[in-house]
């Protein structure tokens, strides 16, 4: 079934707490904020977004998007993430009814990067150890396992905006720099920045005193990342740093990258001294009670998942969507899609036609051509046009200025010609129509 919108956007519904400062800049674009304190389950956002006829959701890193909670959401034609990850969406389910899904890639950067930089120097002076010791009355100065970050190698695994922030960071420090990321770019980018680009993620830990990981959900071809991380990779971590060595890892990344039971059982034998973990493979939806893998191991500093949540990121975040979705909403211009990192696409403003057109259809063959056809089949022309494919979805975003809008009976009869033409009744998922003033 074809999403129909008949402009901008109208309504949001924002859960999971985003800064509060989002509302009223949503609010100036004339989008009514529906904030909910509850953190819903899969049922209970079905239906908020079903009984409230929301068109876009705003949300951070916790509240599941499945393929049930899309299908429930007939108005819904985009969904904002205050946040870097998107694992918590079914992009694939999105893509397949014509619902969008953007997040923001670089606001809480710094205070990611601050909060590596603190771990880094916090183990390797043992400084969580010790402040829980000096407070049950112990008072040890020992040197034992004690190092500075000075003169070390830090490893980046995925060199994305945030680990190549973290790797300036740590240069800054006097750390030496090497990394892995299987990106022609990355790889570019880091050995320009006098970084040595290592083949694999074992050479990475062979050569690291410290090993800090960034990567994404996914690869670059659109795999999923689980698993990454295997048993003997924590195995090597500093086996060619001759002398003593910090030997830390930092996972503020993704929790499903490697099993927690393989991390425990690299520090059980002191291949990996200490470590700092930020992300889980389970995650509580709120602030509840839950069951933490690492309990009871004190050499692995464990944090609720708040490497952006810091009073400077959120604000950072709530300008950043808010401009994000202005441009969606008034324009059908699109930045930060997760369906195609790092794509910008839109109409110049001074694009020609009194009518905008944002079309998400399918890749099927004859797909464009049909849309082509079936705005001349409603008397329009077609005066501008911007297109991209997302092949990893199967879907395709067209945006069109005409001379003239199209009726609501035009825009029916325009999906079902579209249909007729490629044979495909789901060739059209998405349609929008923004009138130029």
């Amino acid at each position: 079934m074809t999403r129909f919108h008949p402009g901008p956007l109208q309504k949001a519904l924002v859960v999971e707490s985003p800064d509060p400062a989002l509302d009223a800049l949503l609010v100036a674009q004339g989008i009514t904020v529906d904030r909910r304190a509850e953190v819903p389950d899969e049922a209970t956002l079905a239906q908020w977004l079903r009984d409230g006829g929301h068109d876009i959701l705003f949300k951070r890193s916790r509240v599941p998007v499945t393929r049930a909670v899309v299908e429930a959401a007939p108005a819904l034609m985009a969904v904002q993430l205050c946040c870097i990850g998107d694992d918590s969406v079914d992009k694939r389910a999105c893509a397949d009814n014509g619902v969008l899904v953007f997040n923001d890639p670089v606001s809480n950067g710094r205070s990611v990067v601050e909060l590596a930089i603190a771990h880094l120097i916090a183990l390797s002076r043992r400084l969580y150890e010790t402040y829980d010791h000096t407070r049950a009355g112990g008072f040890d100065k020992s040197q034992d396992e004690r190092f500075e970050i000075q003169g070390r190698v830090l490893g980046v695994l995925g060199l994305g905006n945030i680990g190549r922030a973290t790797a300036r960071a740590a240069e800054g420090l006097g750390m030496s720099v090497v990394f892995h990321d299987t990106r022609e770019v990355a790889r570019e980018v880091g050995t320009e920045m006098g970084w040595e680009s290592l083949p694999t993620i074992d050479a990475l830990f062979r050569r690291s005193d410290c090993v800090s990981v960034h990567v994404s959900a996914e690869d670059v071809g659109g795999r999923s990342n689980r698993a990454l991380l295997q048993r003997e990779h924590f195995a090597q971590l500093a086996v060619e740093r001759p002398g003593e060595s910090p030997r830390l890892f930092l996972n503020l990344a993704r929790g499903f990258l490697y099993e927690p039971a393989d991390l425990l059982a690299a520090i059980s034998a002191q291949e990996v001294r200490r470590a700092a973990v930020d992300v889980y493979p389970e995650e509580p939806r709120g602030s509840g009670p839950w069951s933490n893998p690492y309990a009871g191991e004190p050499r692995v500093a464990t944090t609720p998942h708040l490497g952006a949540a810091t009073l400077d990121a959120q604000p950072r975040i709530a300008r950043r969507v808010a401009q994000t979705v202005r441009a969606f909403s008034r324009t059908g211009a699109i930045r930060d899609c997760v369906l195609r990192p790092r794509l910008t696409l839109g109409l110049s403003d001074l694009a020609p036609g009194n009518a905008l057109l944002a079309v998400t259809h399918s890749t099927v063959r004859g797909s464009r051509k049909a849309i082509q056809d079936a705005i001349f089949e409603a008397g329009a022309s077609n005066l501008s046009t911007v297109h991209q494919d997302f092949e990893s979805f199967g879907v395709a975003y067209d945006l069109l200025a005409l001379d003239k809008p199209l009726t609501h009976a035009q825009l029916r009869d325009f999906t079902a010609h579209a249909a007729d033409l490629t044979g495909d009744a789901e060739t059209i998922r998405a349609l929008r129509q923004m009138i130029v003033e």
